[in-house]
């Protein structure tokens, strides 16, 4: 059975549901027949399930609005769940085709991409204003990279460092820069290594007068970064050192409780962090959730939430254009993993900053809010982008703690926050084990 006829079964009669695309191709609707999608594959029905994947793919479109896109992307990742699920999908094999390939990005690729929109630059901002004021006065600056961007926050953190950490009597703090490099890490793709990465960031901050040191560790996020957090504590104490650990959309990766039977949980990591004595903890992520063990449910949060870089790169990037092409294969690889991945292979497991909030403080950490003068900053930034994106405030009853939170049309994509550890030793970089 060939493609063709595995999305092109005897139509289907669907009461309240046009296989017009103008006539149903509105959110709600595509909504409901991918919910009716996933609920006919986990119940092994095979017709049900070839009736609605032939509904959906008359609606769907790779190259249509951002609607039709999510729904193509999810249709993809569906066929790919069934096809895998039981011997009652069999017929499904030949449709189940993998994403297209990632695309590598070059370094200056990457740094023009992050600068198209302020999901990126939003954290930067914050959490490098944040490093900034907990780091001075000392005379070196050990900074834990973990960011999904390979480091393009940096460059921007180093001008900083030049310019607002120095005085008449001594130069800006020694910058030694940890990065961690796992197996099979998430889209987006670096096409450099990570040795000629580091090369060109202590270039670049030698030309700011900043002194620089670059490392790196090779680390599992599946472990719980086990072989960082030991190599951290075997690092030397240095008096007059500040720690600070920047997570950038990275801390996801970890496993949640939920699989803490295979591996370490991002709790025991957060625990394992606090015992460090860092100067500060930067937390960047993404506000949803993609941790349900309920499938339809997990669906559901995928849904209402993956539609929000679709339609943002409707703003931003042609149609057609190669750069959406880049962009739009990463995401669809995040929602083939939420969909059709299970176990220890289902790495993208976002949760809200509700529950990242409440990890923090159960390691003994206390939230750090940010100034004005930071959100005037992220406010100029955004009105150099899309009418669609805003900021909001977020003030957390347990800590009266203001955070900042990007939106998209009034939905919440980003949140950003700071902590420190609750009566931290003052003094050197980390505690002894």
């Amino acid at each position: 059975m060939n493609k063709a006829m595995i999305l092109n079964p005897t139509r289907p009669v669907w009461p309240g549901f046009s296989s017009s695309k103008s006539l149903c191709g509105d959110a709600n609707c595509m909504e409901q027949l991918l919910l009716h999608c996933a609920n006919a594959i986990e119940s092994n029905d095979a017709t049900l399930t070839q009736q609605t994947i032939w509904v959906i793919n008359n609606l769907a479109s790779s190259d249509g609005d951002s609607t039709q896109r999510l729904a193509s992307s999810l249709l993809r990742a569906l066929i790919s769940r069934a096809a895998t699920k039981s011997p009652a999908f069999s017929f499904l094999s030949v449709a189940s085709a993998s994403h297209e390939t990632l695309h590598r990005f070059s370094v200056i690729e990457l740094a023009a991409f992050v600068d198209l929109t302020p999901w990126h630059r939003f954290g930067f901002i914050a959490a490098n204003a944040a490093i900034l004021d907990a780091v001075k006065g000392y005379s070196s600056v050990h900074i834990v990279d973990l960011s999904l961007t390979h480091c393009m926050q940096i460059p921007t953190l180093i001008d900083s460092m030049a310019t607002k950490l120095i005085n008449k009597e001594q130069p800006p703090p020694l910058l030694k820069l940890t990065v961690v490099l796992s197996e099979s890490p998430p889209p987006p793709l670096l096409g450099i290594s990570y040795e000629e990465l580091g090369l060109k960031l202590v270039s670049f901050a030698a030309t700011r007068n900043v002194a620089m040191e670059f490392r790196i560790i090779y680390s599992s996020y599946s472990d719980g970064l086990s072989s960082l957090i030991e190599q951290l504590r075997l690092d030397p104490l240095v008096c007059n050192e500040a720690l600070v650990v920047n997570c950038h959309m990275m801390l996801h990766y970890i496993p949640n409780d939920t699989l803490s039977y295979l591996s370490p949980s991002r709790s025991l990591f957060l625990k394992e962090l606090r015992d460090l004595n860092p100067t500060m903890v930067t937390l960047i992520e993404e506000d949803a959730d993609f941790t349900s063990s309920n499938f339809i449910a997990r669906l559901r949060s995928l849904f209402n939430y993956m539609w929000i870089p679709y339609d943002t790169a409707d703003t931003f990037l042609t149609c057609g254009s190669e750069q959406r092409q880049w962009y739009e294969a990463d995401i669809g690889w995040r929602i083939d993993n939420v969909v059709a991945k299970e176990g220890a292979e289902r790495v993208e497991r976002l949760e809200p900053k509700s529950r990242w909030f409440e990890r923090m403080r159960e390691a003994d950490f206390t939230g750090v809010g940010f100034g004005e003068a930071v959100a005037r900053e992220v406010q100029t930034m955004l009105e150099e982008h899309a009418a669609g994106w805003g900021m909001k405030r977020d003030v957390d009853d347990s800590d009266d703690v203001e955070r900042f939170v990007l939106t998209w049309k009034g939905h919440s994509v980003v949140f950003a926050s700071a902590w420190v550890p609750m009566n931290r030793v003052d003094g050197c970089s980390h505690v002894e084990a």
